[in-house]
């Protein structure tokens, strides 16, 4: 007869990994608790400053709120909106909302439209200039959010904004990028050898003036 599994001792050792990955899970939660992370500032309903308040509220959420009600982060998130006309509208939403849906709140009564048309304004002057192209990504990317410019509009955005040479290269190519993640990763590398390859040749340059030359064959791998 073949032996009968060992009912018990597995059902131990079971407990014994679900204990383990328990205090995994709690020390990966403490040390979350323990990050270090800025308060929102007090926000008064200025429009301008709408964004940075939420995402500052949203973030100390995710590290510090944790297991807390709805309604203590709600009250939390309350006791940094003062002044101005933020107290008038404070007394009208005090009524049982879901935290995301009372930082909602709070975007589409202070914002107006004005956030997203300075955003918009912003997206319209950016370009590369002598920037590598991942700073200029990043700063597209920053002015993107919340310009509610998205898909092909985007796209365009971007592609206006970059240097001609690489603009061009990407348009001519075979393939050409689609999404705008495609567009950042592909311009990005265009950007990143076109600055290598120029370096190698300053470098061979500063070595024919100083040394009378460098060898032909180096040369032609070199020189398009």
């Amino acid at each position: 007869m073949s032996q009968q599994p060992d009912y018990p001792a597995i059902t131990r050792q079971l407990q014994e990994q679900i204990t383990t990955l328990s205090k995994q899970v709690a020390a990966r939660e403490g040390e979350t608790a323990n990050l270090e992370v800025a308060k929102p500032q007090v926000f008064d309903g200025t429009p301008s400053k709408v964004l940075g308040f939420i995402t500052a509220c949203k973030l100390y959420r995710k590290t510090k709120m944790r297991g807390m009600l709805v309604e203590e982060q709600i009250q939390w998130v309350l006791l940094h909106v003062q002044g101005g006309a933020a107290d008038v509208w404070k007394e009208n939403v005090l009524e049982e909302l879901e935290a995301e849906e009372f930082l909602a709140e709070v975007k589409k009564e202070f914002g107006g439209g004005k956030e997203e048309l300075v955003k918009t304004a912003e997206l319209r002057k950016l370009e590369q200039g002598e920037r590598i192209m991942e700073e200029f990504v990043q700063e597209f990317k920053r002015a993107a959010r919340g310009s509610g410019y998205e898909g092909r509009p985007l796209v365009e955005e971007f592609k206006r904004g970059m240097n001609g040479m690489i603009r061009r290269k990407l348009i001519e190519a075979e393939n050409q990028p689609s999404s705008i993640e495609q567009w950042y990763r592909r311009a990005m590398a265009l950007d990143r050898n076109w600055r290598e390859n120029k370096q190698e040749k300053e470098r061979l340059k500063e070595r024919r003036e100083q040394g009378g030359g460098a060898p032909k064959q180096e040369q032609r791998q070199i020189l398009p």
